[in-house]
């Protein structure tokens, strides 16, 4: 049988959509392949992105703004000093881009300007850290974006 150049091109687009096809059904149904979504309620999340914006820009008017070092002992985040510690309230979100598994937040309820995260906490990678706190009624978010060796 003599194949034309027409019919050539309708299997190789075939052959291509049988390919393409066969990798979105490996993905899908294959567990290896993790592909949930960074935030659970994406549209909830998206909602408040307002409000997000806003905290993130009382963070970046302070004068001094917190900071996230590693150390010896693990992550050390230390608060402006012009705060009084027993007064800021809220949490630090620790994620794992590569792992949602991993994730986990610390309240933040501290005496003196710093918050450890021990080292034990924190395996080798890439962490993102949201620190998210009230004082004296304002709201704050601050990013970061941290690398274990």
């Amino acid at each position: 049988m003599k194949i034309n150049w027409g019919t050539g091109i309708v299997i190789a687009f075939g052959l291509f959509m049988a390919f393409i096809l066969y990798f979105v059904v490996e993905v899908q149904s294959n567990s290896k392949y993790d592909n949930d979504l960074v935030v659970e309620e994406y549209y909830k999340h998206d909602a408040q992105f307002g409000k997000e914006m806003e905290r993130i820009q009382n963070a970046q008017d302070l004068p001094e703004k917190p900071k996230v070092e590693l150390t010896t002992q693990g992550a050390q985040i230390t608060f402006p000093e012009a705060f009084v510690p027993t007064k800021i309230k809220g949490k630090v979100s620790l994620y794992r881009p590569s792992n949602k598994k991993m994730d986990f937040e610390v309240p933040i309820s501290i005496s003196e300007p710093t918050l450890l995260v021990p080292k034990k906490s924190l395996v080798g990678g890439r962490w993102d850290i949201n620190m998210e706190w009230q004082y004296e009624g304002k709201s704050y978010l601050s990013k970061e974006t941290i690398y274990i060796n």
